[in-house]
């Protein structure tokens, strides 16, 4: 005897009158949220990702020893740049001051965030295997430098699944625009489709109008019927196929987020306080912008959304640099100025607005780029691509605050303590989330494939 296998779909449909409003409201109550393998520490990561690449001797590795060797050759081997146009020693354009009771330094470039030192696990020993922004945007992102690969996010919506039926548990504010490399780096890879990225425009108007339907609620009940009926009649004779159940999962998504989509984006229930925290009444408009996507992200959290990206936006004096407004060969003090006024308050505001609310201890917040820059210069006052060793934050629940780990040379170019890597990041991550990295695998082309790879550890210094 053959044994016939349902899916949850094909049981629907022959055990209940078919799709239709059973179905409909069947599955609008199913719930979606997966068990993690231990306790978690957090439900929710909020991504903030710096495109472009930032500064770590110019942000959160202060470096003396650049202003006193300012000019010089360095004077330790220097690997192949971006443009190998290698000059003189370059010292930060910024000064740096002690923040909080942790007295951790923080550039005069970020004083918002600077305030905040105390919340904050500083990792100053990150490394890269990738030193081109698009190669390293996917390294950042999935583990691996190209195309094909599970974004972290869907590994999480994977594993966890999203605990608000109604929107997606991936979302990406695009308000700056996909990265260089492309929208494959939000995708799913090989893991089922449904787990990708929602991209969600927060200034486009016209995208949230098109969220709804334009026929009635029972018109487009009828509509969905058909499609599930025609979906059911191409899957009914061989078992279920995994394309159409994840289209049909999509569909159904979709439908929900007519009305939670909106709702989300509603924003007149908040206050001008907690506009004015996150800079949203700011005369620069990339400031309130920024603004507008870290409340979004919040009001995600709140909602139960598992991960969630911010995008930067490209700079109005170089409106050419679209995916990558991090990034100064030239013109370093007036780039990073103008990146820094962007996201400094509006994050530091996503930080207080999380703790004020009683979300600090189940969210956190990441705060990276693709990789750093050279302690040395391009030309006349820029500088390059540095993968080798550079500086990231995390902060939230289940790590040490005010809390600084590993190191880089007396240069800032090489990781000489505690060198960490993306799969350490993301194991360490997973772990917070109450996911053992190494039991989260998905078998393709005859592999066990895991977010972490074959090489991430969690980092458990980091750990509360």
């Amino acid at each position: 005897m053959r044994t016939r296998f349902y899916s949850r779909r094909e049981m629907l449909a022959r055990t209940s009158t078919g799709f239709g409003l059973t179905a409909l409201s069947a599955l609008a109550g199913e719930p979606s949220a997966r068990r993690p393998h231990f306790d978690p520490k957090i439900k929710s990561v909020i991504f903030c990702f710096m495109s472009g690449g930032v500064s770590h001797v110019d942000s959160f590795d202060p470096k003396p020893r650049l202003a006193r060797d300012a000019g010089k050759p360095m004077p330790m081997p220097v690997k192949p740049t971006m443009f190998n146009d290698v000059k003189g020693i370059m010292p930060s354009p910024w000064s740096f001051r002690q923040y909080g009771q942790c007295g951790m330094p923080v550039s005069e470039l970020f004083p918002h965030m600077g305030a905040c030192a105390d919340d904050l696990c500083l990792i100053r020993s990150m490394t890269s295997t990738a030193n081109e922004h698009a190669q390293g945007n996917y390294v950042i992102h999935t583990g691996q430098p190209f195309l094909g690969f599970p974004n972290a996010g869907a590994w999480i919506n994977y594993g966890l699944g999203s605990e608000n039926r109604n929107l997606p548990g991936f979302v990406v504010l695009a308000s700056g625009g996909v990265p260089l490399g492309g929208i494959g780096m939000y995708g799913s890879g090989f893991l089922p489709a449904e787990h990708q990225a929602s991209l969600l425009y927060p200034e486009a108007q016209e995208a949230l109008n098109n969220i709804k339907a334009k026929e009635g609620d029972r018109d487009q009940q009828r509509r969905l019927a058909y499609v599930a009926t025609m979906d059911r009649h191409y899957t009914g004779g061989g078992g279920a196929d995994p394309q159409v159940e994840t289209a049909i999962r999509n569909y159904e998504t979709a439908y929900r987020m007519q009305t939670a989509v909106p709702e989300l984006m509603d924003l007149r229930g908040e206050t001008e306080a907690t506009r004015r925290l996150y800079g949203m009444d700011s005369a620069n408009a990339a400031t309130a912008a920024y603004g507008k996507q870290c409340l979004l992200a919040r009001r995600l959290v709140e909602r139960g959304v598992r991960f969630i990206e911010l995008t930067c936006l490209m700079r109005p004096s170089d409106p050419g640099q679209i995916g990558n407004p991090w990034d100064q060969h030239t013109a370093l003090k007036e780039g990073h100025t103008e990146m820094a006024l962007q996201v400094d308050q509006p994050i530091a505001g996503l930080i207080k607005d999380l703790k004020s609310r009683g979300l600090f201890e189940q969210t956190l917040v990441v705060w990276a780029g693709e990789f750093g820059r050279t302690p040395f210069a391009q030309g006349a006052n820029g500088r390059d691509h540095n993968p080798f060793g550079f500086s990231i934050w995390l902060a939230g629940g289940g790590l040490k605050r005010g809390y600084v780990y590993g190191q880089t040379d007396e240069f800032g170019y090489y990781a000489v303590e505690g060198n960490m890597t993306v799969y350490d990041l993301w194991a360490t991550v997973l772990h917070l989330l109450g996911v053992d990295h190494e039991r989260l695998t998905y078998r393709f082309s005859g592999r066990d494939y895991r977010l972490s790879d074959v090489h991430g550890r969690v980092i458990r210094e980091l750990l509360a």
